[in-house]
């Protein structure tokens, strides 16, 4: 079987080598054929037209996955150091000005997060770089690196801390959690003791399944708490807030979020009485995006406008 292609094969093109780059990551048809946005017959159609110019089979299907042959793994660094060399070359002469260019930028922030970013990052499109939109897509851990490779998000904002050496990431600022009652709780006092506390009614928010760190906060009030006291779960900051507006619930939530929905909601914030995780809220980008001008831009505009005490220089 040969391995080199002959002079006469027609030549690639970078729609093939980037189903090639993602075939590779996601070892199965239908989820690479979602990400690259075509239909699972129009993927085969470039496999089989990557098997004649490489002359391997490239992928074997064992049970529903496609595993990759000894030529693939050893094309495996080549391919992607193409695609990052493209991805540089599209943009090296491509001038950013954020006064007169139109680009949306798509990136995934939990809500807390989004409650705190989008206020002020609006008021600052609107005055200094009005053709710049914002798409924000729901959290997807299991295509999350997948989808900074692909530029189909162009960061992440949160705490994600097993994301791989090629996931660039950079510290912003750290959240403490503080509990949220409605301030006509008719139980809990300013600083209710640590028994007073686990006899309420709990709403909790679950990050199980999202690599969010998160997941610390929730197994501190997992343990802490009988499980009778736990009586509804749900996935978002805000929804568990608005419960306890209208409840006798208790919710424990970051505190910046807190500082946000206090008032409009009328509810009352107080220290927990257990020891609760600190966590560090970081950007996230992919390698291949690193000097993109675009990419820089608007990450160093979420520095000026975000970062905190300890954050990491840009």
């Amino acid at each position: 079987m040969r391995t080199i292609p002959r002079r006469n094969d027609p030549e690639l093109d970078l729609r093939e080598i980037r189903a090639f780059e993602v075939l590779l990551r996601e070892r199965n048809l239908t989820r690479a054929a979602a990400v690259l946005g075509v239909s699972q017959p129009a993927l085969s159609k470039k496999l089989a037209s990557l098997r004649r110019y490489f002359g391997d089979p490239l992928f074997i299907r064992v049970g529903h996955r496609m595993e990759p042959t000894a030529k693939s793994l050893e094309l495996e660094s080549s391919i992607r150091s193409l695609l990052d060399d493209v991805t540089m070359l599209r943009t090296r002469h491509r001038p950013f000005d954020p006064r007169s260019i139109t680009r949306t930028f798509c990136f995934s922030v939990v809500d807390a997060g989004m409650l705190r970013l989008l206020p002020p990052l609006l008021r600052f499109l609107e005055e200094h770089a009005p053709g710049i939109g914002l798409r924000i897509v729901p959290l997807d851990v299991e295509r999350l690196e997948a989808s900074l490779e692909s530029g189909h998000l162009d960061f992440v904002m949160g705490s994600f801390p097993s994301l791989s050496k090629r996931i660039r990431r950079q510290l912003l600022w750290s959240v403490t959690y503080v509990s949220v009652a409605r301030a006509d709780h008719p139980r809990l006092g300013a600083r209710p003791s640590f028994k007073a506390f686990a006899a309420e009614r709990h709403v909790l928010v679950s990050a199980v399944g999202t690599g969010h760190a998160h997941r610390l906060a929730e197994r501190a009030l997992e343990e802490a708490i009988d499980p009778s006291r736990i009586v509804c779960r749900v996935p978002t900051f805000v929804t568990a807030a608005f419960v306890a507006s209208r409840t006798d619930a208790v919710v424990t939530v970051p505190a910046t979020m807190a500082a946000e929905l206090a008032e409009p909601l009328k509810l009352r914030t107080f220290a927990p009485p257990l020891k609760m995780p600190r966590i560090d809220v970081s950007q996230y980008w992919h390698e291949r995006f690193h000097r993109e001008p675009g990419s820089q831009w608007i990450r160093g505009l979420f520095v000026s406008l975000f970062a905190g005490p300890g954050a990491e220089p840009a």
